[in-house]
């Protein structure tokens, strides 16, 4: 199939704009690959690399010649997601072993949940520990004694950071490996009715802790379509798993094969393998324009408008909100899963899932074949199922149409021609808007603004009766500068019963949504955000705001003159006490705009 002339022209915009920078990049990282691995550089060196070594791993390393691996895990059993993580790497290092190859577990990284920190000062934290992640993974493979790196990780910021550090050690080939989801519990519509029950007093504590506890019940993955499910999405499209990995049940004898089969791709990989697959190498504009548009036809998480930017940097690239949107106008949505849907990732997995919505973007040309993958068979051998033949791993072709139609749709007839995720811009800034979930009478408004600077007075206003009448809340110094960006989850419910109740709302903010982003309006990630000076510290209660997800526009309908005259509202202070936040002061100073990832880690 001939690749759509649009995703060919924001493809080779991308390599264009970042001609120079991906130059740079390459030099520096094919450079390190020339030097090689020099595990002789000293005895003394050696010998600490070897001295926790079992005798089998270190005959494997003096004998020289075969690949030494880095595993690097973010495991912990507090993150339901990471808990099926921990015994990877003894399963990892066996896999390895009888391929002749000895590995080290070199780094954990640290994970935290935005389910546990959602509307708590904890989440200040969320979107810093992305960074945060990257730089202790190039602290674990600093020792410099390594020929790859298999990289353990699911959630939000965590896979994100995983591969920003990785592609800082671009030299070496990588494989990234999940986990899975839980199995399904209670669905996530019912989940969401009790915690707009409760917002509303309907329900009582007692009940919306049973509805969670169904709905987050085993080790795994949510099963909702987050940022945690959708960088498996990503990191298929990119070509970093083994193909169709990404939701295979953490209990299954197919999980086990999945994982053993990352270690047999890696080895093939490196030098000492039968191809040489550096990272950087494989991370081109291509796989990740893949990876954009395989977000945008799932109905992915918006806080991916934030991990592209900053991934694509750290290859060397500039990848701009405009691609994404222009990718977006005609990338179709071909799947509902919640919050788009009623359907959870599970079900999305038996209804076809990443194999069934590959097969039809390459095949409508959305989507570059012609990529490296650590598959090494281009991207249709990510439009294969995996299943075990009498206990081997082998691939399958799926079905060209799909048995479920209310999950996944053929690109003939998809959910909708736009795939839902929008660029506004305007007097107030520019801010992302993702409509998939939003019924189309809702996708534009004019309302009278409501200011609040925190989360908690807003929450106030509205279980004191005070958010009558239409209205866009607008909730600023939420952005990476004021706060680090948190997620505002809890405004969601509350949002949700205004809307259901008759009034026309919307939400307005320099923070994040990310998998909460429902069906009511919401223009986040407003850039400039208002500790930076941008618009929205300058509006007032009463200051009519107009949203207009077609017409991308996002404007503030008061005369220019008069907001140029009007002073900014200070940055309030935000500093809680017991969680640590004054550690990221730095963080808060020097990190970037969100149109550029919001990374504190911008060297130029």
């Amino acid at each position: 199939m001939m690749l759509h002339p649009v995703v060919e022209r924001i493809t080779q915009q991308i390599e264009a704009r970042s001609a120079l920078r991906r130059t740079a990049y390459l030099n520096q990282a094919l450079k390190a690959a020339e030097q090689g691995v020099n595990r002789a550089h000293g005895c003394s060196n050696l010998a600490h690399v070897m001295a926790a070594q079992p005798d089998d791993q270190r005959v494997i390393m003096r004998q020289g010649g075969a690949a030494h691996m880095a595993i690097i895990s973010s495991y912990n059993d507090m993150l339901s997601a990471h808990a099926p993580l921990k015994d990877y790497p003894d399963q990892l290092k066996a896999a390895l072993y009888r391929q002749g190859v000895s590995a080290q577990f070199a780094a954990g990284v640290p994970a935290m949940c935005d389910g546990v920190t959602q509307g708590t000062p904890g989440m200040q934290l969320s979107l810093f520990s992305r960074d945060l992640i990257a730089q202790a993974t190039a602290i674990g493979l600093s020792h410099g004694v390594f020929d790859g790196a298999l990289y353990l990780g699911v959630c939000d910021k965590i896979v994100p950071g995983l591969l920003i550090g990785a592609l800082h050690f671009g030299h070496l080939p990588a494989v990234f490996v999940p986990a899975g989801p839980m199995s399904s519990g209670l669905s996530n519509p019912e989940k969401a009715a009790v915690r707009e029950r409760y917002a509303a007093g309907l329900a009582t504590r007692e009940e919306l802790l049973e509805a969670e506890l169904a709905a987050y019940h085993e080790p795994g993955t949510c099963t909702f379509y987050g940022t945690a499910n959708s960088n498996q999405m990503l990191m298929e499209a990119m070509g970093l798993h083994v193909p169709g990995s990404a939701f295979a049940s953490p209990v299954s004898l197919l999980r086990h094969a999945l994982t053993d089969e990352a270690a047999r791709l890696l080895v093939n990989n490196t030098r000492q393998g039968g191809r040489f697959l550096p990272l950087a190498l494989q991370i081109d504009a291509k796989a990740l324009v893949n990876g954009a548009v395989a977000l945008l036809a799932s109905g992915g998480s918006t806080n991916h408008s934030l991990h592209l930017p900053a991934i694509a940097r750290a290859a060397g690239y500039e990848l701009c909100w405009e691609d994404l949107a222009g990718l977006s106008r005609v990338v179709p949505l071909l799947a509902q899963v919640y919050p788009n849907g009623a359907a959870d990732v599970n079900q999305f997995h038996a209804a076809g899932g990443v194999a069934w919505l590959f097969r039809q973007l390459l095949d409508a040309g959305l989507m570059h074949n012609d990529v490296s993958t650590v598959a090494g068979q281009g991207l249709q051998a990510y439009a294969r199922e995996p299943y075990l033949n009498k206990q081997t791993l082998a691939w399958r072709d799926v079905s060209t149409t799909s048995s479920v139609s209310s999950i996944l749709r053929p690109t003939s007839a998809p959910f909708a021609a736009h795939s839902g995720l929008h660029l506004l811009a305007g007097n107030v800034g520019r801010a992302i808007v993702k409509t998939s979930a939003v019924k189309p009478e809702f996708w534009s408004i004019k309302a009278p603004a409501r200011i609040f600077a925190n989360e908690t007075d807003a929450l106030e206003a509205y279980a004191a009766g005070m958010l009558t009448g239409d209205l866009v809340l607008v909730l600023r110094f939420q952005g990476p500068a004021a706060n680090g960006m948190p997620e505002l989850h809890k405004l969601m419910p509350l949002l949700a019963n205004l809307q259901a109740n008759g009034q026309k709302v919307a939400l307005v903010t320099d923070g994040r949504l990310s998998g909460a982003s429902g069906k009511v309006l919401a223009a986040i990630h407003v850039t400039p955000e208002a500790a930076k000076g941008g618009v929205l510290s300058r509006l007032q209660d009463g200051d009519m705001l107009e949203i207009n997800a077609a017409q991308d526009l996002l404007q503030v309908h008061v005369p220019s003159e008069q907001l140029a005259l009007r002073t900014a509202a200070p940055v309030p202070c935000q500093q809680a006490l017991g969680y640590g936040l004054q550690l990221f002061a730095a963080q808060r100073r020097w990190v970037g705009p969100a149109d550029q990832g919001a990374s504190f880690l911008l060297e130029d």
